[in-house]
């Protein structure tokens, strides 16, 4: 499968480690040019290129990249992405620790009901639930008792059926988490953010999930403060 990734931080660059290890053609981008990804992809054999380029003609097009930072990406970057290409998007909303006040999800909105506002397009809400640094040595075979468990949010039934296949296929159950309204279910400071729960782990967390974004979560006139301090 083609695959394009948008964002090379943690979480971007732990999946390209296991995309190409599951036998995938990455091609991976950030803000700062293909050249600084030049390390990333001598490890993995992954293809470093420009956005729009790890975007154009991808079957899977992973977003990565700091919640603050979606709406500096270009508008016609998805522009003429065809319909059934799976958008996954893996960002969570830090106000008090990195994106400060951001009005659409502090009006309400779910985090990826506001990034698909933002990319023009659907996406599919997955990843974002898991240490980065748990991805890689969490992968397990379908099958194995402790293996980890996903929650994958999205509208379309099809680009989410990929995208769970996707998930099984690199070392992880996926479990449907219902529609991006619903995605606050996986947010943070929902019961199952950072869990590592399997399969039942996962359902019982989303079922027991409160969609009023609790204090911890939400800007203040500080924000944004550091991870070691927030604001």
């Amino acid at each position: 499968m083609k695959i394009g990734i948008v964002g090379a931080g943690n979480i971007g660059s732990a999946l390209t480690h296991l995309f190409r290890a599951a036998g995938h053609e990455v091609t991976i981008a950030n803000s700062r040019g293909p050249e600084s990804l030049a390390d990333l992809s001598a490890e993995t054999g992954a293809r470093a290129a420009t956005m729009e380029d790890a975007v154009r003609g991808q079957e899977v097009v992973v977003v990565s990249v700091p919640t603050n930072k979606i709406p500096s990406l270009s508008r016609e970057l998805f522009a003429s992405t065809p319909a059934d290409v799976v958008v996954i998007d893996t960002t969570n909303y830090y106000p008090q620790q990195r994106d400060g006040h951001l009005a659409g999800i502090e009006d309400g909105s779910t985090e990826s009901e506001w990034v698909e506002q933002h990319l023009g397009r659907p996406v599919i809400k997955a990843f974002n639930t898991i240490e980065a640094t748990h991805l890689q040595p969490g992968a397990k075979p379908a099958g194995s008792a402790d293996r980890i468990a996903l929650a994958v949010a999205g509208d379309d039934v099809r680009t989410k059926s990929k995208a769970m296949a996707l998930i099984d296929g690199i070392g992880f159950d996926a479990v449907d988490a219902g529609t991006i309204a619903e995605s606050w279910r996986q947010q943070p400071g929902s019961p199952g953010y950072l869990k590592d729960y399997g399969v039942q782990g996962v359902r019982s967390a989303l079922a027991e999930a409160n969609p009023e974004r609790q204090p911890e979560w939400r800007a203040t006139p500080n924000s944004p403060g550091t991870y070691d301090s927030p604001a």
